[in-house]
């Protein structure tokens, strides 16, 4: 069969995004391509509205679309607790736990060598501008428990500690629901390791 140039376009484009290979592409080029034509539109219009209306907090460096963010302009959170994550994606999920009141900062990453990805290509410099000031009691390390997540929170703590400031890690363990014989020795580790007085 002939290819149509514009599909072909449109999956190509599709594709690039992360988690999206060639079957799901093609699957959302043809719903894509079967939508109302103003439905069509209104999705192009918000992929274009968001590229130019968002961009990131000066102070946190989360996705915002006003500068400060409203986490940073809130009178209502507690300025002595810092929660340093990986993406701005990372906050949204801490958000969504309705726990955390403090202030978040985000690195863009994490560190990984192998990658070319130091601490200059993060957001540390302005992370540790931030803690200058003496408000700041606590930071929370709520970096992925992976390998470069682990090295970055590492490397941090080691950077933050000097200055008096209380640095703990987020704990990692066992899913509610998960099943023991699932879990891998990491995991199950970090849950042993992590474990607390039941009351």
């Amino acid at each position: 069969m002939q290819q149509i140039a514009p599909l072909a376009r449109l999956i190509e484009q599709l594709r690039a995004l992360p988690g999206i290979g060639a079957k799901s592409a093609a699957r959302l080029a043809y719903h894509i391509l079967e939508m109302d034509k103003d439905k069509a539109l209104q999705l192009s219009k918000a992929i274009v509205e968001a590229k130019d209306k968002i961009g990131y907090c000066r102070i946190c460096f989360n996705l915002t679309d006003c500068d400060p963010c409203a986490i940073c302009r809130s009178q209502n959170r507690d300025q002595s607790v810092l929660c340093v994550v990986e993406e701005p994606r990372d906050v949204a999920a801490m958000e969504r736990t309705r726990e955390f009141s403090g202030m978040y900062h985000v690195l863009h990453g994490s560190l990984s060598p192998l990658e070319g990805v130091g601490p200059d290509e993060l957001r540390i410099k302005e992370l540790l501008m931030r803690l200058r000031d003496g408000r700041v009691q606590e930071v929370i390390m709520a970096s992925n428990p992976d390998v470069e997540g682990e090295a970055t929170a590492m490397y941090l703590a080691r950077l933050i500690q000097p200055m008096g400031i209380k640095v703990t890690r987020i704990a990692h363990g066992l899913p509610i629901g998960g099943d023991l014989e699932y879990a891998d020795e990491v995991t199950l580790s970090k849950a042993l390791e992590n474990r607390r007085e039941m009351l």
